[in-house]
């Protein structure tokens, strides 16, 4: 009777060996017992033993002889009340994880712009107020269907179950499963194995909102989001209607500038063409040819001004070197032209004798005169 037993208490006197066995005194009000757990049977203790906790120790009572005293060799130890659910909670949290049941590749993206918002949670307490005062505030169009749960409890877990397959049966957006803060005994129906396979197997995404920040419950990893709190799922879960009022302001505001900015690379572009279409046209090209014949025709009549005044100017300066070498010139100035009858210019006084007729030229005509003496002599 003696070879299975559990026994309760309060650990004492608690001494790890460095053999790897652990001794310590199990006590309670109305005694104490010694106790060793030795190091080939440390696999079943998953957690330090220290003062003060309150544990069960299954194993097998003896009479240690040296002593004379009965003995409990343990060979598991559990802890006790709140310890003894941690222990189970990190159990399931083990084998769920092993399952792969957290693995980031089966979590479900949270919809940005939600219609319906499903709340899975008591219908009185805390939890539920800020959910639907904040849902709508942020955004007053969303509908939230609740599904009144019981979150306590032995009905807590199958109550949970029914609700979150009744609003994914109905087709909510997305769901919040949660309630407000508590012990772990209060928390507890969240950690139960039953509540962690229907959110994993919700096609709906989950979003957990269990206790306080600093609560961590079994379905916190296998929702698809957690939230710190009730309120904070509320804020992931929908979207502030403002905000995406100013997004579509902006937006808006974007989409009205690159319009015009494309309308006005468009008129660039047709008045490009238009210059091009221009320059290539028949009458263009007759514009541009009778241009250039006009520049080409002031350019030649340009250039025979020119000319024609250098001849000018040229035939001018001939003339006055004519005028210096002009007969007419010269009678002009009191000079006359003498020929004899022959026509023979006159230029020496051997030239006539005494009798002769010759012609004087002067400057309003001529003169007929007979030579009546010749007289040699230097001219004076």
């Amino acid at each position: 009777m003696l070879q299975s037993l559990f026994v309760k208490g309060e650990v004492s006197n608690c001494k790890y060996h460095s053999s790897g066995h652990i001794y310590f005194t199990l006590k309670d009000s109305k005694g104490t017992l010694a106790c060793v757990m030795f190091a080939g049977h440390r696999s079943g203790l998953n957690f330090r033993l220290s003062e003060g906790q309150q544990v069960i120790v299954g194993g097998t009572v003896d009479v240690y002889e040296r002593d004379g005293k009965y003995q409990l060799y343990a060979k598991q130890i559990i802890l006790d009340g709140a310890g003894l659910l941690y222990e189970k909670y990190e159990q399931l949290k083990r084998e769920l994880s092993e399952s792969g049941m957290f693995a980031p590749e089966y979590k479900q993206p949270i919809p940005k712009y939600i219609k319906t918002l499903g709340v899975v949670t008591a219908d009185t307490g805390a939890a539920v107020r800020d959910i639907i005062q904040i849902a709508t505030r942020r955004n007053p169009y969303v509908q939230i269907i609740l599904y009144p749960a019981i979150v306590q409890g032995e009905a807590a877990c199958a109550s949970i179950v029914q609700g979150i397959r009744t609003l994914e049966q109905i087709g909510v957006d997305v769901m919040i499963v949660g309630r407000g803060g508590g012990s772990i005994e209060d928390l507890w129906a969240f950690n139960e194995r039953a509540v962690a396979q229907a959110v994993f197997d919700c096609s709906i995404p989950i979003i957990s909102a269990v206790g306080h920040e600093t609560d961590t419950t079994i379905i916190d990893y296998v929702s698809d989001l957690r939230a710190p709190t009730p309120s904070a799922a509320a804020e992931l879960a929908v979207a502030d209607v403002r905000e995406i009022l100013c997004n579509l302001a902006a937006y808006e505001d974007v989409l009205l500038k690159k319009i015009r900015q494309r309308i006005q690379r468009e008129r660039d572009t047709v008045r490009h063409m238009e210059r091009q279409l221009q320059l290539l046209s028949p009458a263009s090209r007759i514009r541009e040819n009778r241009s250039r014949s006009l520049s080409l025709e002031e350019r030649l009549q340009g250039r025979m001004q020119a000319l024609l005044q250098d001849k000018r100017h040229e035939l001018k300066l001939y003339i006055q070197k004519m005028k210096g070498l002009s007969p007419l010139e010269k009678l002009n100035s009191g000079y006359s032209y003498v020929e004899n009858e022959a026509g023979q210019n006159i230029r020496s006084v051997g030239q006539v004798e005494p009798g002769q007729l010759i012609r004087v030229t002067v400057t309003d005509g001529m003169l007929e005169a007979k030579v009546l003496n010749v007289q040699e002599g230097t001219r004076t």
